[in-house]
């Protein structure tokens, strides 16, 4: 049997605490908007901010002609057929001259057409725009790319750059998507990996492969999934779209000639960074032998610590240690190195053998943080703040020195980012920090001069009693407002109106945060019987997928599935919520750390969505599920990244055939049908992850595009489905929600975009909100 117990849900009335204030060890006060702010008012109304899009034609060769798709924009839907949303019929022209009138799609084969042929589609009845393209003669697009000169690292290490996230917005306002690509060295770390890394490089393309600029984050951002989440979107609402990211001294930026990045300009200290002696000189990644000087004077402050001072912690680090005490406090240096000595070559050890921090290097644990949005087009900074909240210390306080593992710099480093709509309206940047132990969501607004901090919401520090021998996992913070926030987000956030109220909520996880930055709940369950905690409450805690989305058509609301990895600690390996108040619909113990889940409709003879997860020998069954927790089988399909690539509206997966050294051919498979696609020449991103740069309805009809490498990083080739389509939907870019997620897939575990509603192979058009735009 499944394990069903019903949910704990915490609902918290009103707004938070006022103040901003996020300094002090203890983390920060969770913060609402400033009263008249757009957040503070009930109800707001009007159209959802969303690009002014062009037609989006695409026109691909095929075996039996050419086949061309468009886009249905978001202001020209009205109203539903049997098949599809109302909306204008078009005209189909091939060399100027009309060859169809399509009325009930917006896909068109044209068995005469060659790749010499160029197109046109325009509205019968005019209005709106008119689409033109040529041929892809190969069945794909490639975008050439200019990639970044290797390197060396301090420690003497070379190393290279391939293409990896990419994320698309409308820089230059003219209707059409550009490409903004992040630059992955060949030494990026995940965060708990020791070692140097190149600096990244955040590059924005042309469709046709012109380089716009540039954008260096220098030596103090690490490379790795969990370090640079990069935001692309129109937050000013001026009609062209901004890059937001996490920046520090030795970010610049620099506008491309002749297709090569220009003269680079840094970004600006604030006044107060300068002061204090900051400049873009200054290198914070830290040697093995400065880290070894970072942990002595730590150690020489101990006795000073407020967490020391206040009798949390133990007095002295010989306590903390369980040794016998051997020095006087306040530690002298050479004092100070013993016990640093003692706590490298002997206690870490003994926790751990994978503990040597006599190699720990390559880390950046101190210096100033910014967050910075640049032009879009030009990448030219305009504007940057510091980032909130501050890492505070090394991970020390987060729990990166409690575990038998000792990882400084873990926790306290995972970031996470994402858009919202939290006024109903325009869109906010999201950035998160941390999620195992603390965790800090910050909403921002952009008005074209300035970065506002709209909310804060942070968890503060979990308690612990000896940051050196703590279980800090599934506790909650210090601020009351937000204590539930800690230990349960995941590697994504999720941003959808889960109330039903016109504005986006912050799905994080086992918590969901309301648009005003205030908890609107956070889920708990009993433990298993089979569990190590039987018997007690226990939030559902951190997992590595999440998916919102409307996936059971026959309940109202959305819903979320998740997985988690709390094992014989946490109430659920996987389970079903609803989204509006985080109910456990369905849910199974599986008693091990459930790594992997999607959803997806890839049985269109059962209702809405199936679910899966990765395999375990534990009490409840794994594998596939219907929508609504029947257990279907076994077989797991493949949880990497999935693609709405049918013109049946059913889900299709990506996955990759492994081509050696963790490199992998991606795959679009179809559950019934096998492979349907492979993208030979090109690779998947983030070794087993093996997603591509970007899935998401760039061009053509309503239809998901599939953005990958090519296997040198030479070039983006995007990949459209050429199979017709009677199905006529306004382009998925035209839905808030859906769009949000297309801006966030690029952050840490990328995980899919999904609509707002019900889109399926029983999709219900009366149920289709109108588009946005």
């Amino acid at each position: 049997m499944q394990h069903r117990r019903p949910a704990r849900t915490t609902l918290f009335a009103g707004v938070c605490a006022a103040s901003l204030a996020v300094a002090g060890l203890g983390g920060g006060a969770a913060a609402a908007a400033p009263p008249g702010s757009a957040a503070s008012t009930a109800g707001a109304g009007g159209d959802v901010q969303l690009e002014e899009l062009d037609r989006g034609l695409v026109a691909v060769a095929v075996e039996d002609g050419v086949h061309l798709s468009w886009r249905l924009l978001g202001e020209e839907s009205a109203g539903s057929t049997g098949h599809g949303v109302k909306g204008p019929a078009f005209h189909v022209l091939r060399d100027g001259e009309k060859i169809a009138t399509v009325t009930d799609s917006t896909d068109y084969r044209d068995a005469a057409g060659d790749a010499a042929s160029t197109y046109t589609v325009r509205p019968v009845r005019g209005g709106g725009p008119v689409g033109e393209a040529e041929v892809w003669a190969e069945g794909h697009h490639d975008i050439p790319l200019s990639k970044p000169a290797g390197g060396t690292t301090p420690a003497g290490e070379e190393y290279g750059y391939t293409a990896n996230d990419v994320s698309v917005g409308d820089v230059t306002g003219d209707g059409s998507y550009e490409y903004v690509v992040k630059w992955d060295p060949t030494n990026s770390k995940d965060v708990s990996q020791v070692g140097y890394t190149g600096p990244v490089y955040v590059d924005t393309y042309t469709a046709e492969g012109e380089l716009l600029n540039r954008i260096d984050l220098g030596p103090n951002i690490r490379a790795g999934a969990h370090y640079t989440q990069f935001l692309v979107q129109d937050f000013d609402d001026d009609g062209t779209s901004e890059i937001m990211l996490k920046t520090a001294p030795g970010t610049s930026s620099a506008a491309a000639e002749d297709g090569e990045p220009g003269e680079s300009a840094p970004i600006s200290l604030p006044a107060d960074d300068v002061a204090a002696g900051v400049t873009h000189d200054d290198d914070h990644r830290l040697s093995a032998e400065e880290y070894y000087d970072h942990l002595v004077e730590m150690f020489q402050a101990w006795d000073e610590h407020p967490e020391v001072v206040d009798g949390t912690w133990p007095a002295t680090l010989e306590e903390a240690f369980g040794i016998e005490q051997r020095h006087e406090y306040p530690l002298t240096r050479s004092a100070a190195e013993d016990l640093a000595d003692y706590f490298v070559d002997e206690y870490a050890p003994s926790r751990s053998e994978r503990n040597d921090l006599r190699s720990f290097e390559g880390f950046v644990l101190d210096g100033p943080e910014y967050l910075t949005v640049f032009d879009g087009a030009t990448g030219a900074e305009l504007d940057t703040v510091d980032y909130q909240p501050a890492r505070g210390d090394d991970g020390l306080m987060w729990g990166d020195y409690a575990m038998s593992r000792i990882e400084p710099g873990n926790r306290v480093d995972r970031f996470l980012s994402g858009v919202a709509h939290l006024d109903g309206q325009g869109p906010s940047a999201i950035f998160a920090r941390g999620y195992y132990t603390r965790a800090a969501v910050a909403a921002y607004d952009f008005d074209g001069e300035q970065i506002s901090t709209r909310w804060l919401a942070d968890s503060g520090h979990v308690e612990m009693d000896n940051p050196f021998d703590a279980s800090p996992h599934g506790k909650p913070g210090r601020n009351a407002a937000h204590a539930e926030l800690a230990g349960q987000g995941f590697h994504t956030l999720s941003t959808a109106d889960v109330d039903d109220d016109g504005r986006h909520e912050i799905v994080y996880g086992g918590v969901t945060l309301d648009d005003d930055g205030s908890l609107l709940y956070s889920t708990a369950a009993e433990g298993h019987p089979e569990s190590e905690i039987a018997g007690e409450t226990a939030p559902l805690g951190h997992g590595d997928a999440q998916h919102v989305g409307d996936f059971d058509p026959n309940r109202d609301g959305l819903e979320i599935f998740t997985v988690h990895e709390g094992s014989e600690w946490a109430p659920y390996g996987y389970v079903m919520r609803a989204a509006e108040d985080g109910e456990v619909l369905w849910g199974g113990y599986t008693g091990v750390d459930t790594g992997r889940g999607m959803v997806g409709d890839i049985d269109p003879d059962r209702p809405g969505f199936e679910a899966w997860t990765s395999g375990s020998d534990g009490p409840d069954p794994t594998g596939l599920f219907s929508v609504d927790g029947e257990h279907l089988g076994d077989a797991t399909p493949s949880t990497n990244m999935s693609i709405r690539w049918s013109p049946d509206m059913t889900t299709q997966l990506i996955t990759g055939v492994d081509t050696g050294d963790r490199r992998q051919t991606p795959e679009i498979v179809d559950w019934t049908d096998g492979t349907v696609f492979s993208a030979e020449g090109t690779l998947t991103n983030n070794g087993t992850k093996g997603n591509p740069s970007l899935v998401a309805d760039v061009l053509g009809d309503w239809r998901e595009e599939m953005i990958v490498r090519t296997e040198d990083s030479s070039a983006l080739r995007l990949y459209t489905s050429t199979e017709d389509s009677d199905r006529r939907l306004y382009t998925l870019m035209h839905d808030p929600q859906y769009r949000a997620g297309v801006a966030r897939q690029q952050t840490s575990y990328n995980q899919p975009a999904y609509t707002s509603f019900h889109l399926g192979s029983d999709i219900d058009w009366k149920q289709v909100p109108p588009g946005s735009e």
